[in-house]
């Protein structure tokens, strides 16, 4: 893989995590609105989205600095 290709995946892998702590931000609210409205059914869903949302931006950061760690020490 060319050195442009990982410089265009470290800038995505950038992005994305920013986009998803929107979504978990996004999912918290709707979260409270369902609970405050009473609606146990799209409570739940809500929060299994944000906490999924806010697992994958954590995550996907650590596991691609793992992995050019990894790659470095080759």
């Amino acid at each position: 893989m060319s050195s442009l290709g990982f410089f265009g995946l470290g800038n995505w892998l950038t992005i994305l995590p920013v986009i998803l702590f929107v979504a978990c931000f996004y999912f918290t609210l709707t979260f409270f609105e369902h609970l405050r409205k009473g609606d146990d059914r799209l409570a739940k869903q809500s929060k299994l989205t944000a906490t999924i949302c806010l697992a994958l931006a954590l995550l996907i950061p650590a596991l691609y600095s793992l992995y050019i760690s990894v790659q470095m020490m080759k």
